[in-house]
């Protein structure tokens, strides 16, 4: 698009030389610098293009067209229709000097019969070339009707070839978008792939930096200036106290379950003597007899 109006100006500046006499005909390069203008600017006419548009305006210019063709028949069947109207008023006078002559004969006018007749035989020639032109007329708007017939047929096929190339092209420039996206190769999808991407490379870059300054704090390499991070002494001596609570803890609970099952087992020994004693009671107990 750039080198477009460069070239322009470059070939009118060496035309302009050349009409001059300022500089000698170069007809091979003017040729290959016109082909270099006329390609860059039939490339960027067809990247500009829109088909559809394209369609539309082509389907504009046949409507235009019908529209002046059925404007023509309009016309002809005006001037036929004007044509009919002096027709019938020819035939009416020619009527009216025909009766005329017949009076002035009936009252012995014979001058005036023969000027009657004189008059009629003037407007029976106009009335023969009114109806040759009608004739003419009538052939032209039966014609002319028949090509907006005709046209009209070709426009209508014309629009609905239309909108199916419209709605094809639609479909497909629809698909080719989705496919674009899906594959990661169009320019919008590209963009978001491409901050997805640093977004990622800056999350792993702030996690490997925290992991290292973690570790530079664990070894004591670094100095934490908050005073909440302890060094590997107070680290183990604390891990070696929790572990000795934890075993303290154990054996308590170890020791109250050890309590618990010797008071159980006592409680049980103890009902298991009072009912040997029950059982053993009756036994033991004197009788009576009845005298």
């Amino acid at each position: 698009m750039e080198a477009g109006p460069v070239l322009w100006v470059l070939l009118q500046s060496l035309e302009l030389d050349v009409r001059r006499g300022r500089a000698k005909p170069m007809s091979g390069v003017m040729k290959r610098m016109g082909m270099i203008f006329r390609a860059k600017a039939n490339k960027a006419l067809d990247r500009a293009e829109d088909p559809r548009e394209t369609l539309d305006y082509s389907y504009q210019k046949q409507l235009e067209l019908l529209q002046k063709v059925r404007r023509g028949v309009a016309d002809v069947a005006t001037s036929r229709k004007r044509l009919e109207l002096q027709l019938n008023q020819l035939q009416s006078q020619s009527g009216k000097l025909e009766d005329q002559g017949r009076k002035a004969l009936a009252l012995g006018r014979e001058d005036l019969a023969r000027e009657a007749l004189s008059r009629r035989a003037a407007l029976q020639q106009q009335v023969t070339d009114l109806e040759t032109q009608h004739a003419t007329l009538q052939g032209e708007e039966e014609k002319l009707t028949l090509a907006a017939q005709r046209l009209q047929a070709k426009v209508d096929a014309f629009r609905t070839k239309k909108e199916t190339i419209k709605a094809t092209y639609t479909a497909a420039q629809a698909q080719t978008r989705i496919g674009e996206a899906f594959s990661g190769i169009s320019e919008e999808m590209g963009d978001v792939g491409l901050a997805i991407q640093r977004a990622e490379d800056k999350t792993a870059q702030l996690q490997a930096r925290a992991g290292a300054i973690d570790e530079l704090l664990a070894s004591g390499a670094l100095d934490d200036q908050s005073g909440m991070h302890k060094d590997d002494i107070q680290a183990e001596l604390d891990r070696l106290s929790g572990g000795t609570d934890v075993e303290l803890e154990l054996q308590r609970m170890k020791a109250e379950l050890a309590g618990g099952s010797g008071d159980r087992q006592a409680i049980e020994g103890s009902q298991g003597q009072g009912q040997t004693q029950s059982q053993q009671q009756p036994q033991d107990t004197p009788r009576f007899d009845k005298q």
